[in-house]
């Protein structure tokens, strides 16, 4: 016997060979591969409902509010203790900071020198990572081409970007004795920057290692300005503005024409560097949102801990359950909370600097007031957290249609299975196939008979054409007719 369809067969045969009687059916392993299917379905279903309850912050409003208080408290840090360059508090801290740090790292590669001033330290680190594209202006050739002095030597020089793009350029003036400036829109080269430059090394291996070593410890020597430096003294371009730099630099080397756009940012980036918007300044906005995180990871923590130990009795408790409970860096709802508690020091923050924008514009937007007021580094990181809540978002999506999925062929591997158990109940019946061999063995012909007459029925045989009786069989097949 044969059922098919468009694609699968099932093939049902019965054999006679030297009076042994076989049933081959592939109905029995059929049902063993669609419940083996089926199985295999429970498990990815279950593995992705799992999934989804991993990518779903179980937030509730108690995290909410204090996310929300979080980043509401470190917003107004940033607006009264941040603020922007040349009025700000924590700005004093850090320019602090990072003059005793430089002090330190002269100390440390000029023992036998003087240190312990910022100029002298500076000037020591200068003599000891010569570099050749350090053009101040004021009787340098540069000053006269494109107005090079020292409030914007360490912005137009590619050089002093602390960025991949500064360090080729770095390597590449050391090599050649040269300087890259951007000035206007227009990429620069002096050559013979430095008659007396000299790369130390006596390969290109170890030239290169110098020059990388230059590179790292002029920047140091310029965090806090140079040795002639007055004051506060100009340091290193943030690496969040002074890339526009480096976009010119390299669509100036590819010949790709430079837009307006370009020029106007890096006027713009010029312009609030001036202002004293540095390294030195982009730290101290680093803080608030540092604080944000720490304070909202810390309540995670220190809500869940008490959770952990309010519910878990003092016999099942465990140092690494305890850390699975309240562990504060790879769990969604901290993400979460992170998302809420940076959205709202960007909101307080954006608004603070939009406000001081249009007051100080005169009637109009201000937009350097604006950038310098705008925390950089707040921004950033929120755009950290809202591409993590995308990319969840993406994956709950996705997990959810293959929920949908798995269900739906679920029901139909359940209605395949079953239609294989009527199949089997028609065409395997072990117990009425029986009757061969009690016909072959046995003298309880008549219940081998019923049972033929169960299997002829069950088989749809028509009503006229079973055999009832041995008698029947032997007319039947001794060429004679039987009654019916």
């Amino acid at each position: 016997m044969e059922t098919m369809d468009d694609n699968d067969s099932l093939f049902l045969e019965l054999n006679i060979d030297n009076d042994n009687f076989t049933f081959a059916s592939s109905v029995l392993s059929a049902l063993s591969d669609a419940e083996a299917e089926l199985q295999s379905l429970d498990n990815r279903l279950s593995e992705t409902l799992e999934t989804i309850k991993n990518l779903t912050p179980e937030c509730d409003k108690t995290d909410y509010a204090l996310s929300a208080s979080s980043g509401a408290l470190c917003g107004i840090i940033d607006i009264f203790l941040v603020g922007k360059p040349g009025e700000s508090p924590i700005g004093k801290i850090t320019d602090s900071w990072f003059e005793n740090r430089t002090k330190d790292f002269a100390k440390l590669c000029c023992p036998n020198k003087d240190n312990s001033t910022i100029s002298s330290a500076i000037k020591n680190l200068e003599e000891k990572f010569r570099i050749p594209y350090d053009q101040r202006g004021a009787g340098d050739a540069a000053s006269e081409i494109f107005d090079l002095n020292p409030k914007n030597h360490h912005f137009k020089s590619l050089a002093h970007n602390p960025s991949l793009c500064g360090l080729f350029f770095s390597i590449l003036d050391q090599f050649t004795n040269t300087s890259h400036f951007v000035s206007d829109g227009e990429l620069i080269s002096l050559q013979d920057a430095d008659g007396s430059f000299e790369l130390r090394g006596s390969n290109i291996p170890s030239k290169m290692f110098c020059a990388f070593v230059n590179w790292i410890g002029h920047l140091i020597s310029d965090m806090s300005g140079s040795s002639s430096s007055k004051g506060r003294g100009m340091g290193i371009p943030s690496p969040f503005w002074s890339w526009k730099n480096d976009v010119i630099a390299i669509k100036r080397k590819l010949n790709i024409p430079v837009s307006q756009f370009d020029k106007s940012a890096s006027e713009l980036a010029l312009k609030i560097y001036k202002e004293g918007y540095d390294v030195r300044f982009q730290t101290a906005q680093a803080i608030p949102v540092f604080i944000n995180e720490m304070v909202v990871r810390l309540i995670y923590t220190i809500r869940r801990l008490i959770k952990y130990f309010s519910y878990t009795t003092k016999e099942n408790r465990s140092f690494s359950l305890m850390w699975m409970s309240c562990e504060p860096f790879s769990n969604e709802t901290v993400k979460r909370m992170l998302t809420v508690a940076h959205g709202t020091f960007c909101l307080i923050d954006i608004g603070n600097a939009t406000i001081r924008g249009f007051a100080t514009g005169g009637g109009c937007f201000n937009v350097t007031e604006f950038v310098m007021r705008l925390n950089i580094v707040g921004v950033g990181r929120f755009a950290i957290s809202l591409y993590g809540e995308s990319k969840r978002g993406i994956q709950v999506y996705n997990a959810k249609e293959e929920v949908y999925f798995i269900a739906r062929e679920k029901i139909i591997i359940i209605d395949y299975i079953e239609g294989l158990k009527t199949l089997s109940d028609v065409y395997d019946d072990q117990y009425l196939l029986t009757f061969i061999d009690k016909l072959q063995n046995s003298d309880m012909y008549i219940e081998a008979f019923q049972k033929t007459v169960m299997l002829a029925k069950k088989r749809n045989v028509p009503e006229g054409e079973i055999l009832n009786a041995k008698s029947d069989i032997d007319s039947y097949f001794c060429g004679g007719k039987r009654d019916v």
